[in-house]
């Protein structure tokens, strides 16, 4: 049987509520996540507020990241579900943090959305990772 292409990426502590898909995965050198939403992983909490929580959306992003051996570099698209009526202030600053320079950031869709309680944002993205050789790959 052929080797998969495809390699889920796990973050110990990091869940859908026990959801059987991955938080993301790797095919290729091609990473899209599923929703990446605030918890924190060592606690298993959400936050309450909309400033922590995209703190923790925006750190997460970095864990799956660094998991699957890719940086924020090789971010190409960030789709934002942002809970309707929520302010996009804590957005933007955790934004501009995680890509300071104005010319080199990936595009980004923000969508109002009716995210189940207790969360005020998530967001998936995809990544495109260098092309490896078959013995680099995870």
């Amino acid at each position: 049987m052929p080797k998969s292409r495809r390699h889920p990426i796990e973050i110990p502590g990091l869940h859908h509520g026990g959801a059987p898909f991955p938080v993301a995965v790797r095919l290729d050198n091609l990473l899209v996540s599923s929703a990446v939403h605030g918890m924190d992983p060592d606690t298993g909490k959400v936050p309450d507020s909309l400033e922590a929580q995209t703190a923790g959306v925006f750190a997460n992003i970095r864990r799956i990241l660094d998991a699957a051996g890719a940086d924020t570099d090789d971010i190409a698209k960030v789709t934002v579900f942002l809970g309707e009526g929520q302010p996009r202030k804590p957005l933007n600053a955790e934004w501009v943090a995680m890509f300071p320079d104005e010319q080199d950031r990936p595009v980004r869709h923000t969508v109002p959305s009716m995210l189940q309680a207790p969360l005020l944002i998530q967001c998936e993205f995809t990544a495109v990772l260098p092309t490896r050789t078959p013995q680099e790959q995870p």
